[in-house]
């Protein structure tokens, strides 16, 4: 079984992720989230390098956190459509993909700090 991740956005005091995925080879990293049909809460998936991301043939809407390499908050994109491109973030390091609404519910804001903690 495949290591599970815990983000924590440590500025909060909030947990956002229960069980998310970690893409961080090529094969992980191109197929992201193409076999899911949902994100549900405390789902989601971290890509490790990742400085911009895509929702070509994406069956769902998600929200994406662009982390920099110290975990802080760089770029936040709420409620991704299918068929869209983000912009390119220079500063950021990796992206946590997750469910809609994720964000405004978190409270999460530029600048706050995340932890990643992994099990399995």
């Amino acid at each position: 079984m495949a290591a599970r991740l815990i983000a924590i956005n440590t500025t909060r005091a909030v947990a956002l992720t229960e069980c998310a995925r970690v893409a961080e080879n090529p094969w992980t990293r191109m197929v992201g989230l193409l076999r899911d049909a949902q994100l549900t809460a405390g789902d989601g998936l971290w890509i490790v390098p990742c400085n911009s991301i895509h929702s070509f043939a994406m069956k769902f809407v998600f929200d994406a956190i662009f982390l920099d390499k110290e975990l802080r908050v760089v770029h936040l994109v709420r409620e991704m459509k299918p068929w869209r491109i983000s912009a390119l973030i220079f500063k950021s390091k990796s992206v946590l993909e997750l469910p809609p609404g994720s964000i405004d519910q978190s409270g999460t804001q530029m600048g706050d700090q995340f932890k990643m903690r992994r099990e399995g």
